[in-house]
């Protein structure tokens, strides 16, 4: 185990390393080999694990990890994304959330693709209320199978949902941001772990915040990724109790939400509480277009969901959003990317964990 820690840590190369870490583990390298000459074998053992922390902290997500596994896997899931999406440019914010559900349950592992299968005879995610309204699937498994022509068994299903979510933005007009990859399968898909790590949308703003941060993400991510919803469209049993029994009461309206907004939604969209089916647009009058429209609306309360209002509670989040109001579009796209880059990294499987699968709905044989 050690010998194998000593030549090539966790599988990665030291030559891999900054020049800083490379001179750490030559130096922890140096010790192990003199503690096991002289036989100090609990130090040895000490510093072993010690050597196994330096690799396991670098043996995560790079930029262009297939650059020799498979080298055209970007250029394909890029060119198939420009070729669809375009037809239906409201996906781009299915395959947006589509990421976003896959990362808070287990890590963005690809779990959140995973169907019902005779063999494990075993829900999974998708079954679970906050993803019966998830679309992207198919395209998906689209992507996959144009990939796996390449280069079979190679590129994850995880990495794709990473780079599809991107590319469809860009295609869309909205931003770009490094997509860093090496993830893995995940081979664990439970509905109720969905139920209890994806934040409903009639969150409030503690509930968001112990979320966000169990995932290591922090408030001003919070309001970021948040963001995400000035493109694209909900249905009404999202919101509807804003509208109609706000606290279980029948008749009571949400008092934060814009009694003029809410007349208009009651009155041209979700004209009952039983409507399932209304779609409504997140960012109404925007929302195909990546911009800065969604938090305007937000300070104005006209937010969707209970859990936009939430955003403006906290003195914290509400600047940040009339910071961002006041500042430019280009300053945003550059913020959303990186808070999407970090929220990319959420407990992600590499090395030897997880597994590449085959088809992106089963888990391989």
């Amino acid at each position: 185990m050690c010998l194998y820690i000593l030549s090539d840590p966790f599988g990665v190369n030291v030559c891999s390393y900054s020049s800083k870490d490379r001179y750490l583990f030559l130096q922890l390298q140096k010790e192990v080999t003199k503690m096991a000459k002289f036989g100090y074998l609990g130090n040895f053992l000490v510093l072993c694990i010690l050597l196994g922390i330096v690799g396991c902290s670098h043996a995560q997500l790079q930029l262009n990890f297939y650059a020799k596994s498979c080298p055209q896997a970007e250029k394909i899931i890029e060119d198939y994304v420009q070729k669809h999406i375009p037809n239906a440019p409201s996906l781009a914010a299915s395959l947006l959330r589509l990421q976003f559900h896959d990362c808070f349950v287990r890590g963005c592992d690809g779990s959140v693709l995973l169907n019902f299968t005779s063999r494990t005879k075993n829900q999974t995610e998708k079954v679970a209320v906050p993803n019966q309204t998830l679309r992207g699937f198919s395209f998906i498994d689209g992507v996959k199978k144009a990939v796996e022509a390449e280069c079979p068994v190679i590129v994850s299903c995880a990495d794709i949902v990473a780079l599809v979510a991107r590319d469809s933005v860009v295609v869309t007009g909205g931003p770009y941001w490094k997509v860093p990859t090496g993830r893995r399968d995940g081979i664990i898909s439970n509905p109720s772990e969905a139920l209890t790590n994806i934040t409903p949308p009639t969150s409030d703003f503690s509930s968001l915040q112990t979320s966000f941060a169990s995932k290591g993400l922090d408030l001003k991510d919070l309001v970021l990724l948040s963001g995400a919803h000035t493109i694209g469209v909900s249905h009404c049993p999202s919101f509807s109790s804003r509208l109609y029994n706000f606290t279980g009461v029948w008749g009571k309206q949400d008092p934060p939400l814009d009694s003029e907004y809410a007349t208009n939604l009651k009155m041209k969209k979700c004209k009952s509480i039983n409507d399932n089916t209304t779609i409504v647009e997140m960012d109404p009058g925007s929302a195909s277009k990546f911009d800065l429209s969604y938090f305007k609306l937000v300070l104005n309360r006209k937010g969707l969901f209970q859990s936009d209002a939430a955003l403006t509670t906290s003195a914290t989040t509400n600047s940040y959003i009339n910071q961002l109001v006041q500042g430019s579009l280009k300053q945003f796209n550059a913020e959303f990317g990186k808070a999407m880059e970090k929220m990319g990294r959420i407990e992600v499987k590499t090395g030897s964990a997880g597994e590449i699968r085959k088809h992106c709905a089963a888990v391989n044989s």
